[in-house]
């Protein structure tokens, strides 16, 4: 987890160097606040919503726990309900009725 948020900070910054490659102000502060943008409306428990990302299409939600996480984090791939997973892992995917599967 340390690591991703290494990397965040890192992109950020780059972003932020490098003129018109900035992200909108309301994603940079989901990002501050280690949320995560969603293409969902309302936030998924155990997050809450806080603002919205990419120019208000998407909702931003903060973890009001920190022992959920995120399936990419855990070393997943999100994937639509049809496809079918070898197997499937806990972790949180960003779009309505997605799965975690570590292999597909």
């Amino acid at each position: 987890m340390k690591l991703f948020s290494c990397l965040m900070a890192l992109l950020l910054f780059l972003l932020q160097a490098v003129p018109g490659l900035g992200l909108p102000r309301d994603t940079l502060r989901c990002l501050e606040y280690h949320g995560y943008c969603f293409h969902l409306k309302s936030c998924p428990e155990p997050f809450a919503a806080f603002g919205t990302c990419y120019r208000r299409r998407r909702t931003c939600c903060v973890d009001t726990t920190s022992d959920f996480h995120i399936c990419q984090d855990e070393g997943g791939h999100c994937v639509p309900p049809e496809i079918r997973c070898l197997q499937e892992q806990e972790g949180l995917c960003p779009r309505r009725g997605w799965k975690c599967c570590t292999e597909v």
